[in-house]
């Protein structure tokens, strides 16, 4: 299944910096891996804010969920999910 997902990082103002340095070189450690599995199909970051819309390619809620709450910023995240489908007038076969 395909999941449209934007996510909001919204970090306490009074993190200490090298927290947030760690928080972040995981995440990006821990995105980077899901991207190679095909999990995390697409990410884009959103222009001016400290936000992305993602597109996860999973085998269900259940996995985008566990996927979502494991991630080290989830606590500090804003998260929209909408479920995806192919439109009848797509011209390509495969999703991407």
């Amino acid at each position: 299944m395909l999941f449209k997902v934007s996510m909001t990082v919204r970090l306490p103002h009074d993190m200490p910096q090298a927290r947030a340095d760690e928080l972040t070189a995981v995440e990006r450690a821990v995105a980077q891996e899901l991207q190679r599995s095909g999990k995390w199909r697409h990410l884009w970051r959103v222009a001016g804010r400290y936000a992305n819309v993602s597109i996860f390619d999973v085998s269900g809620a259940d996995e985008l969920h566990a996927l979502l709450t494991a991630l080290p910023l989830f606590p500090y995240m804003d998260v929209d999910v909408e479920a995806l489908c192919r439109h009848p007038s797509s011209i390509h076969d495969d999703d991407r």
